[in-house]
């Protein structure tokens, strides 16, 4: 055969068949090529075949393809194929393509004892990745109230300027955002509440869902989620920027702890914060209630004042904020704790800044859910 300078003969030589190919074995001669090597008489079993490519000038991709396609169909009724006098130009394409062809002997899809094998072992990696993290995060607890307690004994070495700088950081920049988000939170809550309590005719009692709702629960949680999230990951992020660039290494090196320069500060000024923030908090979101229940239920300021007054006590403020410090302490040794955690590497940097919010966030809820427990054992 001889088509587009490509051609196949076909012969019998030593007791064997041999294929001699010749000519330019490309994709513009695959067609012919593939109709030809198909009508190739079937070889009897155990027959040895020689593929000769001595004669081939020129060979592409398609070429080699078609060679190891008629191999592995020869392989396939019991014959016996090699491949000879290859040029020693054309050798690297055949084994790039002999690599990429697909195997026949791909292994089996997973049965179903290894997947759930491989569920296992994801689950346990991830209950040992927790449980070594609780146990650091303890142990740095541990080093965060040593270094607290050796400053309490010298109140000359606490950094008052870093001090009020995390306040000014984490406090007074979150205000809009925070007040934003409570005053629709507000908004929200009285309209849903006055939706489902006018079908009984109660519209009011929308004030007392919306004062207790907010004073215990809403307003300093919603706070601290948005503070973990703006300020935990910042504390990561900054501290982590530092590791990278080995600021934190400088400062040990010149005989200063990281943890009294670095952490101690971020830590009063976010537990001084949160409090206040809390608050403010509170605040835009009754606010947000009031306006949204004068104009929907025509419940003048007055009346909303006085109806507040009468739904909630002394405690209900007082219970709510009680909560801060301790979320404030737990951001804040979170986010410090994974940015001294922080490999050298921008991408340590991203991950550990993630796994900081959400392990803050997890662990606020959790202590709000301690703390809802034993407000129900203490009556309040």
């Amino acid at each position: 055969m001889q088509d587009s300078g490509a051609w196949l003969d076909i012969a019998q030589r030593d007791g064997a068949v041999v294929l001699a190919a010749g000519g330019r074995w490309l994709v513009a001669s695959a067609a012919a090529l593939d109709r030809e090597l198909r009508a190739v008489p079937p070889v009897p079993p155990g027959s040895a075949v020689r593929i000769d490519l001595s004669a081939v000038e020129r060979l592409d991709t398609a070429g080699a393809w078609l060679v190891l396609r008629t191999c592995r169909e020869l392989e396939r009724h019991g014959a016996h194929p090699t491949v000879e006098h290859l040029p020693t130009a054309f050798a690297p394409l055949f084994e790039h393509v002999m690599k990429s062809e697909p195997s026949e002997h791909a292994p089996a899809p997973p049965g179903l004892a290894e997947r759930l094998g491989h569920v296992l072992e994801i689950v346990g990696r991830a209950a040992v990745e927790f449980a070594v993290t609780g146990r650091e995060l303890l142990g740095f607890v541990g080093q965060v109230t040593t270094t607290l307690l050796a400053e309490l004994r010298r109140p000359g070495r606490v950094r008052f300027t870093a001090l009020i700088a995390q306040m000014q950081q984490t406090g007074t920049t979150a205000l809009p955002i925070i007040g934003l988000l409570s005053f629709l939170v507000g908004v929200v809550l009285a309209y849903q509440g006055a939706d489902q309590l006018r079908r009984f005719g109660a519209e009011i009692f929308a004030v007392n869902l919306l004062g207790i709702g907010i004073l215990r629960e809403l307003g300093v949680l919603l706070t601290a989620i948005i503070v973990a999230g703006r300020s935990g990951s910042a504390f990561t992020a900054e501290l982590g920027a530092m590791q990278v660039n080995e600021e934190i290494d400088a400062l040990r090196t010149i005989g200063l702890d990281p943890v009294e320069v670095l952490v101690l500060p971020r830590l009063f000024g976010l537990i001084l914060a949160l409090p206040l923030l809390a608050f403010y908090a509170d605040v835009m979101a009754l606010l947000g209630g009031a306006m949204m229940s004068w104009a929907i239920l025509g419940i003048s300021p007055p009346l909303f004042l006085r109806q507040l007054h009468e739904a909630i006590d002394g405690w209900t403020l007082a219970l709510g904020l009680v909560k801060a410090p301790f979320f404030a302490a737990t951001i804040a040794l979170v986010g410090c704790h994974a940015g001294l955690r922080v490999q050298r590497s921008a991408a340590s940097v991203g991950r550990l800044t993630t796994f900081s919010v959400v392990q803050s966030i997890f662990l606020v809820i959790i202590l709000d859910a301690a703390f809802s427990i034993l407000y129900a054992r203490l009556h309040l």
